[in-house]
């Protein structure tokens, strides 16, 4: 029998010691990366980043006591639970269209983006925003809310009130959400806009001259 080196089991020992160190950081190195992209996967698949529903070229109705009042459409739908708190996007945007009990159209709403608060019934429409009421007052902004609960529209932003006889320009609006009883709160400017009507009637032809003035500091508000 040869008796065993003591070198070359010193040597063994050493080489199995590093062979176990060099397996545990493996294993805790493949955890950790596991345990990183397991994160990254349930982040990228999270509920919250997708829509609970979908639709295309949507369409529906709002009724109150048997009788339509909103008529709603949409290119495309989408639907989230954020915490707890519901809402709908639209993307593509919307248009909304309120109607009188005689099913008459009172206003019509327009925008290219707009997100429907379930539990705080509020509607907010973004990005070229665009209303116009029974009168053909036509109200332009980038942002405008609509508050279901107090049955008022308004916007903080910069808005544009074009009538048939004028222009008006201010900061921060607010009206009923039939957009018939409106004030501008900051007005910035009026461009008043009359028809002068001239012609020859000899001749049966006439002519439409408009003339055109601006004043910076306009007092007309309809309440």
């Amino acid at each position: 029998m040869k008796p065993q080196r003591q070198g070359s089991k010193k040597v063994n020992d050493f080489l199995k010691l590093i062979c176990i160190a060099a397996l545990v950081s493996g294993a805790a190195i493949l955890f950790t990366a596991c345990e990183n992209n397991i994160e990254q996967i349930k982040a990228f698949v999270s509920t919250e980043n997708l829509p609970l529903v979908q639709a295309e070229n949507f369409e529906t109705v709002f009724t109150d006591s048997g009788q339509v009042r909103f008529f709603l459409k949409a290119p495309r739908l989408e639907r989230y639970e954020a915490e707890g708190k519901p809402y709908v996007e639209f993307p593509d945007g919307l248009e909304l269209i309120k109607y009188d009990a005689s099913k008459n159209i009172i206003s019509r709403i327009k925008a290219r983006y707009a997100r429907q608060y379930l539990q705080e019934k509020k509607w907010e429409a973004k990005n070229d925003v665009v209303a116009v009421n029974a009168a053909g007052d036509t109200l332009k902004t980038e942002l405008l809310i609509w508050d279901e609960n107090s049955e008022r529209i308004y916007s903080d932003k910069f808005v544009r009130i074009i009538r048939p006889d004028q222009i008006i320009n201010g900061i921060g609006f607010e009206s009923d959400q039939a957009l018939q009883n409106w004030r501008i709160k900051n007005i910035t400017g009026t461009i008043y806009v009359t028809m002068q009507t001239s012609g020859d009637q000899s001749s049966g032809q006439s002519n439409a001259d408009t003339a055109i003035s601006k004043k910076n500091n306009p007092v007309i508000i309809k309440e």
